[in-house]
């Protein structure tokens, strides 16, 4: 089932514009709080209306503004998995998930299915996180929707629950027909659910990829930053043909075939560094940071090393690099990254030329 989403909304001064389709997928809008993820998926539920565009769901149209046309939510055949799943408060475990079926037996064996034949008769206070979030995805599943809505599913979860939940919504997913849209703002996250991905960057949907693509190779400074890029520095071109990363204080070459094109930034993931010697003969006048350590951080499988380039004193934060070695090469680079002064060459290859989207 095609999902066609191309719509405007003005809300107190925030512009939101989005405009995607799907087709019996899994696509996901991945992007900060307030970017205006939950409501794109609002608007194609039908709680909330455009001011302008045009959502279609399969061959039927459930809103067109210049049609005058808009499907009231009940009528959409859209399942909405809220954040705070909305369960009503008043009903009980078997009323909640009943309420919106057409068929009752349906919801019945859904009830089932999810594990909740036991608490049917217990109120949405008396529910556990993962009972509740079932009791959410029964009734979402009930009126047998054409396209699945996921609001930031897991936010509400510890990490052992989160887990658990993730699997059912896997198995929910690989059954499901029809398209599904996941919003979150946690990269692994819609790693592991989408096939395709999308960032809301204030408001406005930009770099749609496939999932690997967009990893692999973000767009844009917003793309970067969410798929986790730890060094991102603005960049401009030379006369002396090379381009100089300004934040970072250093001069870059690009890999043959590489172009600078529109891109205003530039980014390199924190783990694809190489420790050099100084005394290797490489050529270091590109693609090398003369390290001044800032600080080194444990984190649980790794160490981050912070540091910036020698006599860059700007205060910007992007000016402070990051390299992640996992633990177990962490004895072998510690003598070198402790003195306090070590020099890493970045991969030209890896560079990822970023348009500075706004």
């Amino acid at each position: 089932m095609k999902l066609k989403v191309d719509i405007e909304k003005e809300m107190d001064g925030f512009h939101l514009s989005a405009s995607f389709e799907t087709e019996s997928e899994r696509f996901a809008l991945l992007g900060a709080s307030g970017s205006g993820k939950s409501m794109t998926l609002k608007c194609i539920a039908g709680i909330e209306n455009p001011d302008r565009g045009r959502i279609v769901l399969g061959d039927r149209v459930l809103f067109d503004s210049e049609e005058r046309i808009c499907v009231p939510a009940r009528e959409r055949k859209v399942g909405y998995l809220f954040q705070n799943y909305a369960l009503f408060p008043n009903m009980t475990v078997y009323d909640n998930v009943c309420c919106t079926a057409k068929e009752r037996a349906y919801a019945e064996s859904l009830i089932k299915k999810f594990g909740l034949s036991e608490m049917v008769k217990q109120y949405p206070s008396e529910l556990s996180g993962g009972q509740a979030q079932r009791t959410a995805m029964a009734r979402m599943l009930a009126v047998k929707p054409e396209v699945i809505l996921l609001d930031e599913p897991f936010s509400a979860l510890d990490n052992y629950i989160k887990t658990i939940m993730e699997h059912e919504i896997l198995d929910i997913l690989d059954e499901f027909k029809g398209s599904a849209v996941l919003v979150s703002h946690d990269r692994n996250e819609v790693y592991r659910l989408a096939k395709r991905i999308g960032v809301m960057d204030a408001g406005t949907l930009v770099d749609v990829q496939e999932r690997n693509a967009f990893f692999d190779n973000p767009k844009t400074v917003a793309a970067a930053r969410l798929t986790g890029c730890k060094n991102i520095s603005r960049i401009k071109a030379g006369d002396d043909g090379l381009v100089h990363a300004v934040d970072w204080g250093i001069a870059l070459s690009l890999s043959v075939g590489r172009e600078l094109a529109d891109a205003g930034s530039v980014g390199y993931r924190a783990h694809y560094f190489s420790l050099i010697d100084e005394a290797d003969g490489l050529d270091k006048t590109t693609n090398v940071v003369d390290c001044v350590l800032q600080r080194v951080i444990e984190d649980t499988f790794s160490m981050v090393i912070c540091f910036k380039q020698r006599g860059n004193e700007s205060d910007d934060p992007d000016s402070l690099m990051t390299w992640i070695v996992d633990k177990n090469k962490w004895q072998e680079y510690k003598d070198k990254v402790m003195s306090g002064s070590f020099m890493l060459k970045i991969d030209p290859a890896r560079l990822m030329m970023l348009k500075d989207y706004a």
